[in-house]
This record gives structure tokens, C-alpha cells and sequence, in this order.
């Protein structure tokens, strides 16, 4: 398991190679360099704040970083965890999960209140390389963890702070991930688990080099389960392959990867259901089917004695398709129960039979089905009286681009300087369609459509075309340039400056209202920022170590964002999107400062804080009661907090703790939808209405408080049994952005708020011959009930799970809704086993 608060320790030329803005790590070439460079013994060491590691080098003594961390192919081997998320759940320090989707695969992954996710609409504000290969996707820069393949991946680093060396997105921190190679992962195992939900899943990898310089590295992955929920299978497929050539000076590899999965995550529940069922969903199903194709081109070569040269050229193409069977909101105020004369006459001609002639209402007929029927055969009122939808997307995502750059070292004025400098070209073009067909909810959640779409052939009450089509195309690029450098003024001082400058454009094309206009998609946009960084450490030897660093940080507004920006215009994510006034980018300001040292040979300890602002952050404003809104700049927020760690090792104990104080919190005031939060001031409860968002009020789903811990013991050869926890505290749900909900009458349910949890893991491994391991893990080992995420809405279902239209009498003709605290529900407890053959 990794050692919370593990800090990166570097020499000068180290940490000048590691300034690479694609976070590409520079392997055999750079630490050859540095071994000739730190034979003279006058290299001093030098931290460069969120910067990629040079896992080949070794430091001649300890230094302090900002809280860099990392994990090699065997810590997260032995943490027994699915994915790379899994892993950065349990044993990153600051890292939490909101497991929105309520898959495996699909969580949305948060790092000091900074999230990477796979949902479109939700802010990023953390990157992820790959290889030196961006992750994000261009149309909406969010991140799909099934796509990356966790045996595959050699070492891990995830970097604070708003550094702009790894460009656009970083605003909380950098995630980059090193991959395998057949010179440092030679041979083949093959490894199989079993598990709860009918788990089940083989891994199989091979390594190799030859005296010829030539090394290779495959590997594949088939993942299946039922999932603890009703009906939530996922099924996983990767393969990942690479060739490279190598000598004392160069290093070419190709990478290939290309995955294909299929992922039901239904989503978060109501409070009343999951006391009922915990295992129930509210509607199903929520499918995503990824496939996905990469190739990257990766090359490295010591120019000199002094100066390094590196660089990458990529491909990639995504493909998903989603499809969401949904409750229709419109249809709460309405009266869906007993058929009209008409209507009877439309189903009879249609040659319907069964439907009541009278009488039909809640108590006798849970689940309607009949007025959505005849309203489809009458082309009357399906938007209103078809209680189901079913929302399908198609996104296809090409991007490809290059980045090139050199780290060279010098003497001037009696001070060493580490200088790296380069280019990169980013370049991608997306496709998003939409369309929405309504149905009715059936008994057991799922929908079945009728025969009518939301595409503009019905007006609703208010004369509004009910639309919910999307065809959108855009493009965008991004040019940057950078510069980084490090200067030693002695063996224990070294200052860090550096800065990037990036240029984007993103052209929208609205292929159902072009032209531009109010509705309309269509859309220029560009945007330019240069982002500055300055660091100083202070390292001297055998003593405590201190860090200062300020850096700046920015990410554009994606096209997704850019087409849900219209106040006049409201759409509801990830459903629909229309207008595009322009937004401002983001700019993120992070200072961080901290100390480290050591006691003895048992432990290590840091301490550090860190304050980072938003400016122009991006907000997704509720717009009315259906779950409508749109995107606006807000003011600013700010994320600040306090980190502490201390981890070591005695005889055969091994063992860590860290700790996180959070505080996420809005920094402007602003009037949103609040209809669902009892604060609200809505003339009747459960009517719609605003609530206002003052400064200091916390930003949901942001706990105050992270902890977590491990032991493990190692009996020697043969075993190694360790037991972790992760502590959350509790976070406001999604639409108590005032903070100042509260539960109570018949139209508020719930706290507005998660509650905070413990969750503990027990795992194993025991050596049975030297080729063959089992191994075994216990999730959440004491079966709590908890939930990582809420989200204040109306609900249409009663105590009994019944669908409840016009919950509540009407007030001057308008139904009252009935409010719930919606929950993302922690997994039960399970054990999975499994056995390693090593070849």
C-alpha cells in the first residue's frame, strides 16, 4: 500500500526533466544523464512542485516536495483494488469518491474538492496523462476510468496545485500515469478473481527484451459482474500492447490500447426506496458503452552530456453510446390516471384491450400506462401524460496532436541551472446526438417507449416546442509553449520558475438550428492565458525540509458547457443543450507551503496548507423544478485546507496515516433555482422558488474531513494480511447550495446532506510456490450503510415505491412537489479471491 504523504525526492536534472507538460517521464536517457551529471557530487537537491518523477533516479539524500504521491505497479498490485480509481480512493491522501453513476467504473474521482469524472456536465478540474497522453476527452474533458488498464500501468504520480506545465485542466492537481515495458516488467503471469455478484475476470500479461534493444509488452482484460444493485452489470474489456527500441541514448516505443465496455450504473436512489430495498433502483436502465482506440508514438534521446530531448505524437478515438431509461418530471403535475372518452375510443380503434372504463386512480392502478397510450394514438399530450422517457446519446471523439522539448543543464554566475522548454499541439473534433422517446414506468423501474419523441412535434402548456434533440459537431485546438527553470543557488536553496502559454479555439456547429441566434449551438470561441508558476526549497542536509510555491492554473469551457449557457434557454444535462452566450475561462491561483522531516529510521512525517482560488468558476444553474438550468460564470470559490502524514516501518510492521481539513466554499453571491430545499422562497412549499448562495457557504459534496489509515504485516515470505480505513465526514447534498435546508413537512424529505462513514478493507495474500499466489480482499468489511454523494430533488414515487403524481392538493392550481434527499449508495460488504501464476 502507499505511504500516505510520500513526497518526491530529486536531484536538479531530475527535477528539470520531470517539467514535462504532457507529464511524460523520462526514462533510461535522463537517468544516464544524471548519473554522469552527479558523478561530480555538485548537484544539489531540488523539488519542482507538481512536477512528473523520474522513477530511475535516485537522490544522493532527502529533500522535501509539495505533496507529491506515488505508487509503483506493486503497491497497487498489492491494494487488491479494480481500477486505477479504486486505488486512488484508498490510499491517496486529500483523494474522496462520489459514486454518482453508482458503478465500479464510472465514480466520479475528487482530489482537495477537484474532480476528474466520467459525466458529462460535471466541472473538471484535474488532468490525466497517459504516457504523456492527455486523457481528458475534448467534448466535455471528462475522464472514463473503465478506459484505463490497471495491470498496465508502471507507477503512478499525483501532483498538487494549479501547475501550468501540465496545461489546461489542471486546476486541483495532475494525475499521470507511467506504463510498462518489457525491459522493467519482463516475463507472464496470469492472474484470475472470483467474487461477489458473480465477479468474475482474468488478467494476463507478457514482457520481454532482447540483446538487439528491442522490448515488448502486452497485456488484456476481462472483467465481468452482475454489480450489487438491481440490474447493474458491467463488463470490461482492455487490451493494451507496446514496442519499443532502446540503446545507452534513445528510447522509442508505440504504444496501442483499445478497450470496449459496457457499464450500467443506475444511479442515485431515494432515501424512502433504499430504506426499503438498499439494493433498488429508482429508474433503469443507465447504460454507457465505451470503445475506445488510442496510439502513441513516445521518443526520448541524450543529445549530450547535459541535454536531453523528448517528445510524443498521438491518436485517439472514443466512441460511446448511453442509454437512460427515466422518470419524466412533467408528468407529476398532471392527472395520467383514467382514460377520457376519446381516449377509449382511440386505444379501441388501435385494438387495445383491458384499460378501465372508470374509476382508474392511485390506489388501484400503481404503475399508469393507458393515457400515455391514446395521448400517442391522438397526438394530444404524451410529454405530459407518459410518465417514462428514454434518453440515447452517441458521442464519437477524434483528437490527436504532439508535443517536443529539451532539458539541458548549465553553469551561469555560479549558480546550476536545470532548464526545460518546449511545444505542444492539441487537436480533436466531436459529435454529440441526443434524442428523447417517451414511454411509461413499469413496476419493476424500467420504461417502455411508446411511439412518440421529444422533437419539436408537440408544444407544451406555456407554447414551447417540447425538444429535446441535440446534434452538435465542434472542433477544437489548443497551441501551448513552456518553459521551466530550476536554479541552485547552494546545496540547499533552489528556486523554481516556469510558465505556459496556451491558445484554444472551440467552433460549434448545430446541425438542427444553425445559424446561430437564440437556440441555436452554433458558436466561435477563443481563448488565451498565459499561467505563471515560482517555487522555492529549502533542503539542507540531515534536518526538517520547507516548500513555498504559488502557481496558476486554467481550463476552457468546454463545448458542452458553451452549448447550456443561455439563461433564456435552459436545457437539462446530459439531455439537451441550447444557446451559447460566451463564458469566461477559468483561472485557478494555489498557494502551497509545507514542512517534512524524519524520526529516526521509524517514520516520516509532513505537514502542509494550501489555498486555491477560482476565478470565473463555471456553475451549472438550476433553472426550475424539472431539473432544468444552464452554465454561468461564478464569481469565485475557493479550496483551502490542511494536510497531515506520517507513515514508517517496524520490523515486520508497516503502517501510515494522513489526514485532509477541507474547506470548499463559494466566494460570491448568486441566485439559484432552489426548489427542492425548503429554504427556498417558494410561496407554498414544495412550489418552485430561489434560494441565495452568500459567501462562506460550502460547495456540496465536498466533506470537511478525510482520514485514512493502514497496517499491514508481513510474515515473511509467505504472507502479508493488512487492514485499511477510509473515514469521510458528512457533505451537502446537490441543491443545498445555501446550506440551509432542512427536513420537514410533507414536501421536504431528508437532510440534505450525506452522512460521514467508515469503511474498512481486509486483505491477504499468501505465496504457495513461487510461481503461484491466492489472494483475497473483504470490501467494507463490517457491512455499513452509507452514502458518498446526495442530491436534493422531487420525487415520483410514494412510501410504498409507488409513482405519485400530484402528490400534495393543489394550491391556485399548482400541485405542490413532495422533496427528497436522493443518496449514492456505498457497496455492501463482499469477498473477492484470486490466484497469480507467474511464468
Amino acid at each position: 500500500m502507499i505511504k500516505p504523504g510520500t513526497t518526491v525526492k530529486l536531484t536538479l536534472l531530475a527535477a528539470a526533466a520531470m517539467a514535462l507538460c504532457q507529464a511524460q517521464a523520462a526514462e533510461p536517457a535522463a537517468a544516464s544523464l544524471a548519473a554522469n551529471l552527479a558523478a561530480s557530487g555538485d548537484l544539489p537537491t531540488v523539488i519542482i512542485t507538481g512536477s512528473m518523477p523520474l522513477p530511475t533516479v535516485e537522490p544522493p539524500r532527502d529533500a522535501l516536495a509539495a505533496p507529491v504521491q506515488m505508487a509503483s505497479a506493486q503497491q497497487i498490485a498489492a491494494s487488491g483494488a479494480l481500477d486505477i480509481s479504486a486505488f486512488l480512493r484508498r490510499n491517496l491522501g486529500s483523494v474522496y469518491v462520489n459514486e454518482v453513476q453508482n458503478n465500479p467504473f464510472q465514480p466520479d474521482v475528487s482530489y482537495r474538492g477537484y474532480t476528474a469524472s466520467p459525466l458529462l456536465g460535471t466541472p473538471q478540474g484535474l488532468s490525466v496523462y497517459l504516457d504523456g497522453m492527455r486523457l481528458n476527452q475534448p467534448f466535455g474533458d471528462v475522464v472514463s476510468w473503465d478506459l484505463i488498464p490497471r495491470m498496465a500501468i508502471a507507477s503512478l504520480t499525483l501532483m498538487p496545485g494549479s501547475n501550468p506545465l501540465f496545461g489546461l485542466n489542471t486546476l486541483g492537481g495532475a494525475l499521470a500515469l507511467q506504463t510498462k515495458d518489457g525491459k522493467t516488467s519482463p516475463g507472464t503471469a496470469i492472474e484470475a478473481r472470483l467474487g461477489a455478484n458473480k465477479r468474475r475476470a482474468v488478467e494476463v500479461e507478457h514482457g520481454g527484451s532482447n540483446a538487439q534493444g528491442w522490448h515488448w509488452y502486452v497485456t488484456g482484460n476481462r472483467f465481468k459482474e452482475n454489480g450489487w444493485r438491481d440490474d447493474s452489470p458491467s463488463d470490461v474489456r482492455q487490451l493494451f500492447g507496446k514496442l519499443g527500441w532502446s540503446d545507452a541514448r534513445t528510447d522509442i516505443a508505440v504504444t496501442v490500447a483499445h478497450a470496449d465496455n459496457a457499464l450500467t450504473g443506475n444511479g442515485l436512489q431515494e432515501q424512502r426506496m433504499l430504506a426499503r430495498d438498499y439494493r433498488s433502483v429508482y429508474t433503469k436502465p443507465d447504460l454507457t458503452e465505451n470503445r475506445s482506440t488510442l496510439l502513441n508514438l513516445t521518443g526520448k534521446h541524450q543529445a549530450g552530456a547535459a541535454l536531453l530531448l523528448s517528445g510524443n505524437v498521438y491518436y485517439r478515438k472514443i466512441d460511446t453510446h448511453t442509454y437512460n431509461g427515466d422518470l419524466n418530471d412533467e408528468s407529476l403535475d398532471q392527472s395520467v390516471y383514467q382514460p377520457g372518452a376519446a381516449e377509449r375510443a382511440a386505444l379501441t380503434a388501435a385494438g387495445y384491450t383491458g384499460f378501465p372504463a372508470s374509476g382508474a386512480n392511485a390506489s388501484n392502478t400503481p404503475f399508469p400506462k393507458w393515457r400515455c397510450i391514446a395521448n400517442v394514438l391522438l397526438n394530444d399530450e404524451p410529454a405530459e401524460k407518459c410518465n417514462g422517457m428514454i434518453n440515447r446519446s452517441h458521442t464519437r471523439q477524434e483528437n490527436y496532436g504532439f508535443s517536443g522539448q529539451f532539458t539541458a543543464l548549465a553553469d551561469v554566475a555560479s549558480m546550476r541551472h536545470a532548464v526545460t522548454a518546449g511545444a505542444a499541439y492539441d487537436t480533436s473534433h466531436a459529435t454529440f446526438r441526443q434524442t428523447s422517446q417517451f414511454g411509461y414506468l413499469n413496476p419493476d423501474r424500467g420504461i417502455t417507449p411508446v411511439d412518440f419523441f421529444a422533437d419539436g412535434t408537440e408544444i407544451d402548456d406555456d407554447g414551447t416546442p417540447v425538444d429535446n434533440r441535440v446534434d452538435l459537431s465542434g472542433r477544437m485546438r489548443t497551441w501551448s509553449v513552456y518553459a521551466s527553470d530550476s536554479i541552485a543557488f547552494n546545496q540547499d536553496l533552489t528556486l523554481t520558475v516556469s510558465g505556459r502559454y496556451n491558445r484554444s479555439t472551440v467552433r460549434n456547429r448545430d446541425a438542427i438550428t444553425p445559424g446561430g441566434g437564440s437556440g441555436s449551438l452554433d458558436g466561435d470561441h477563443r481563448f488565451s492565458r498565459f499561467n505563471p508558476a515560482i517555487g522555492l526549497a529549502y533542503a539542507p542536509a540531515g534536518g526538517a525540509s520547507a516548500y513555498l510555491g504559488y502557481n496558476e492554473g486554467s481550463r476552457t469551457p468546454t463545448a458542452i458547457e458553451l452549448g447550456c449557457a443561455d439563461p433564456e434557454n435552459p436545457c437539462r444535462l446530459p439531455n439537451a443543450m441550447a444557446g451559447d452566450p460566451p463564458l469566461k475561462q477559468v483561472v485557478t491561483k494555489t498557494w502551497e507551503a509545507g514542512v517534512r522531516g524524519q524520526w529516526g529510521e521509524l517514520a516520516r512525517w509532513s505537514a502542509g496548507v494550501f489555498r486555491a482560488e477560482n476565478h470565473d468558476d463555471i456553475l451549472f444553474v438550476a433553472d426550475n423544478q424539472a431539473g432544468f438550468g444552464y452554465f454561468k460564470n461564478f464569481g469565485k470559490t475557493r479550496h483551502q485546507g490542511v494536510e497531515l502524514a506520517l507513515d514508517g516501518k517496524a520490523g515486520a510492521l508497516d503502517f501510515g496515516v494522513n489526514y485532509t481539513w477541507l474547506q470548499a466554499t463559494y466566494q460570491s453571491r448568486e441566485t439559484v433555482n432552489g426548489s427542492a430545499n425548503s429554504s427556498s422562497d417558494a410561496e407554498v412549499p414544495g412550489l418552485e422558488g430561489n434560494i441565495v448562495i452568500t459567501p462562506g457557504k460550502r460547495i456540496p459534496l465536498t466533506p470537511s474531513h478525510i482520514l485514512k489509515a493502514h497496517v499491514e504485516v508481513q510474515g515473511g515470505r509467505d504472507w502479508t494480511v493488512g487492514l485499511a480505513m477510509t473515514a469521510v465526514s458528512s457533505a451537502y447534498a446537490r441543491g443545498n447550495e445555501n446550506n440551509a435546508h432542512q427536513a420537514g413537512g410533507p414536501s421536504y424529505l431528508g437532510a440534505g446532506k450525506s452522512g460521514g462513514y467508515a469503511v474498512v478493507e481486509l486483505n491477504g495474500k499468501y505465496q504457495l510456490t513461487p510461481q503461484l499466489s491466492v489472494f483475497a480482499q473483504v470490501n467494507n468489511l463490517f457491512d455499513r450503510r452509507y452514502a458518498t454523494a446526495a442530491q436534493l430533488g422531487a420525487t415520483g414515487f410514494d412510501a410504498n415505491g409507488n409513482f405519485s403524481p400530484r402528490p400534495l392538493p393543489a394550491v391556485n392550481g399548482d400541485y405542490p412537489m413532495v422533496n427528497a434527499t436522493f443518496h449514492a449508495a456505498g457497496a455492501p460488504r463482499s469477498v473477492n479471491v484470486g490466484l497469480r501464476y507467474v511464468f
